[in-house]
This record gives structure tokens, sequence and C-alpha cells, in this order.
């Protein structure tokens, strides 16, 4: 089928952008969509350098005894708006450090997606408490909010959204619930620096938020991460918390509750997250361009739907560009073979998570014999059970990704994925017979 036979008209407004000529995938021995490069990442420059000579020289490597990390963590909470900002080693020990604050442990329940980065898991297991997966809003790749509710128990201490490719979760519904049934939140920004939603920065709507400066993100330090609250206990008590249960800098001697870790930032990191800060903004409002315009073109391509945003989005960090692929309008050829036939263009990609709850890492934590011992091989089995989210195994099923330094590039790189996406579907049926998807593939 042809995008001409499907009632898309490649002449018309919404396909100016195209060459006249329909031209064959790359995969059948055409040109490349997209024959240049996207921008690499990182993006370093001579602040860089320099501030970490500086840190060298200085002989003052960790935060004990700098003040680089102090100077990022004041420039990141004026940039957010937050009252506090902690810095520390990654953004798992961020999650880890909101957790201990508010004492999670054994026989606690903590309600997460199942759409999400493996680390929003691992630090609930990690303080023996019991994860509780929600299912996904198909079209937003999002936490189904409305869902949350159900999975409440008298045991539930937490609820921790997850802002997922850097666009917001839908925080109205998830306050409310929250308020109603008096639980925390903690939000998972780890992938949404400057992202908004109705105009307040993620991270500081729910008690805390947790932020990941790993080496992918949009602001990185190769490693490291940042606690953000409006909660002057809070925040004191994280401090507390990552240093090794010590009061501040200047008061260190009296341990100030029952657990602590060291978890602290390093000068190094503190001082290239305060330079890589400069150019944070300007990259934001080049991917949020591109990111709408590429959305424009793509809605117009049957089969190619991108994540939707919630009413309440008004910034979005497009960590993530997402899109789900429906292979009925691509002559049933698998995702396997799309994604192939979609780097081919010259247009890097992939198919994103897994159904987290049903890996065996996962799944097998109701054999762990600490988890058996804490709550018996009943409950360990009825929770295996309630773990099922079939709304996410379609998602899992269907979703597309691309990076964000993909979005730093020109209008023209957008175009160009576009048309790499209509040369592939106008050609679908050739492409599906001639692949050969990988053995047990049927997606």
């Amino acid at each position: 089928m042809t995008l001409a036979s499907a009632g898309v008209t490649l002449g018309g407004p919404a396909f100016a952008y195209l060459p006249s000529e329909n031209k064959k995938p790359a995969l059948l021995g055409g040109p490349k969509a997209h024959p240049g490069q996207f921008p690499s990442w990182p993006v370093a420059g001579r602040s860089d350098e320099q501030g970490l000579v500086d840190v060298l020289r200085s002989k003052k490597w960790g935060r004990l005894s700098g003040n680089s990390v102090a100077t990022f963590e004041n420039k990141f909470k004026e940039l957010t708006g937050a009252k506090h900002c902690l810095g520390v080693s990654s953004g798992t020990n961020a999650l880890y450090t909101s957790l201990g604050v508010l004492d999670i442990g054994p026989g606690d329940e903590v309600i997460i997606p199942v759409y999400t980065f493996i680390a929003t898991y691992n630090v609930v297991v990690l303080n023996y408490a019991l994860p509780r997966f929600v299912d996904t809003d198909l079209e937003s790749f999002q936490i189904d909010a409305t869902k949350i509710e159900q999975a409440i128990s008298r045991n539930t201490r937490l609820i921790m959204p997850v802002h997922i490719g850097g666009s917001p979760a839908d925080m109205d519904t998830v306050m409310e619930i929250a308020g109603r049934h008096d639980i925390p939140v903690i939000e998972d920004a780890c992938q949404a620096h400057l992202a908004e939603w109705k105009g307040q920065k993620v991270g500081t709507i729910g008690m805390a938020g947790a932020f990941s400066f790993q080496s992918s993100k949009n602001l990185n330090s190769g490693e490291g991460g940042a606690v953000l609250s409006n909660d002057d206990a809070f925040a004191r008590n994280a401090f507390n918390f990552q240093n090794q249960s010590r009061g501040t800098d200047s008061d260190s001697s009296t341990y100030r509750s029952t657990r602590g870790s060291n978890l602290r930032m390093t000068e190094f990191q503190g001082n290239l997250l305060t330079t890589q800060m400069d150019m944070l903004s300007s990259q934001a409002r080049t991917r949020s361009l591109n990111a709408t315009y590429l959305t424009e073109l793509l809605r117009e391509i049957p089969g190619i739907y991108p994540a939707k945003m919630y009413p309440g989005v008004t910034e979005s960090a497009y960590h993530l560009y997402m899109f789900r692929y429906d292979k009925r309008e691509f002559a049933d050829m698998p995702r396997s073979r799309f994604l192939q036939a979609l780097a081919a263009e010259g247009v890097p990609c992939s198919g994103g998570y897994r159904s987290m709850n049903k890996e065996d890492y996962v799944q097998r934590l109701a054999k762990n014999r600490h988890y058996l011992k804490l709550y018996g091989e009943k409950a360990m089995q009825e929770w295996v059970e309630t773990t099922s989210c079939p709304q996410n195994d379609l998602l899992c099923e269907q979703a597309v990704w691309f990076t964000q330094s993909m979005l730093l590039g020109t209008k023209n790189d957008m175009e160009q994925i576009a048309q790499a996406l209509v040369k592939i579907r106008n050609h679908a049926g050739e492409l599906a017979k001639s692949g050969s998807p990988e053995k047990g593939d049927k997606k």
C-alpha cells in the first residue's frame, strides 16, 4: 500500500519537504534519507576543560573540602525554582536517598510504573520493600495515573511516578490520589531536566524529585544525580543520609538517624555540571522546537503515533522522542524489520524498554530468600500474579525511540527522518518480504 492509496497526498502541503521522486528505501538499494550525521553527544567546550583542570589543581576533589558541588546545587535550584538541591553520585542514588529519608523498608509497598528504567525498581528492592507495578497509558508512554488507586493497600508508603522520556506524567491525578490517601510522592525525574507541568518544573511538585546526570542525559557529568525538595526537613535529612547519616559540612560529628551511606557527589562532577548547565536551556529550546516540528510531520503518516502529551504539560525535556509503530499500516512488517530499515536510512533508533514485569530478573524476586523470609511464599506468589500489565505489553511491541541528541539537529534533519518513514511505508510490502526477522520475532 502506498501513501497515495491510503488517502495521503504526497504533493500536498504536509509533505512539501519530500523530494518529488519516489525513491526506494536504503535497505532495497536506494539512497539514505539521512546521509549526514546527527549531532554527537556530549557537547564539551573550553569552559568544561578548564573547570576540571581547576578542580584538579585545587587538590580539593571531594565536596567536604571544596565548593564546586555547592555552586552546582545553588545554580540548579535557581534554574528549577526548588528551595533545596542536593548533589549525589548518581540518579539511582538520588532515588535511594529519597527512599532512605522516608525510611522505606521491609513490609512497605511502593507504587511505580512498569514502563521505566530498572533503577526505579532496584531502589525499592534494595530497601526490601515490595514494588507494585501500575500499567502504562499506551498513548503517552507514562504511568496510567487512573490505575494508581487500585494498587494502593494498607502497606503503601510511597507513590513514585516517572517522567519517562522527559515528558511529565499526569501529575494532577497523581497528586490528587496521593493527597486523598496521605501518601508522599517522589518524582523520578531522572530523564526530565527542565520539563514542566503547568509551568512548574518537575521534581518540585511532590515531596522531592530525583534527577540523573548519567552520560546519556540532557545534563550530564558521566555519572551523578540530584535531589530537589521544597521541604526543609526532607532536604536536611537527605543531606544527612548521603553523608553517612552525619550532619552538614560544618557539623559532621553527630549521627542523625539509624541509617546512612556515602553517596556524595565529587567536585569534578559538580564543576562539570555547572559549566554544562550554561547550555542546558538553549539545548532544551532546540529539542522542543525540533520535536514539535517532527511531531507535526509524523502525525501525517498512517501507522506512526507520536507519544501524547497531557494537557498539563507546558514543557517536555525530550530526553527521548517516542512514537508507536502500527505494523498493520506497514504491510504487517515486523517492528524488528522496521527498525532495521530505519537505521539503514541513517536514522538511529531502538525499540525501547521491554516488559520489565516479565523479566526473569524481576520474576525471580518471588524466590529471593530474603523476600520469602519477610513476606512468605504465598504473599510472593500473589505478588507475581498482580504484575500483569497488558497495555504495557502492547506498548513494548510498538514503541520506537530516538535519542535526545538527534533533536539537537536541524529542521532538515527532522524532515529527513519523516522522509525515511514515508519511503519505508511506501515500500513496506517489499521490505517485509525481503526481510529475515530474528527467530521467534513476531512483533
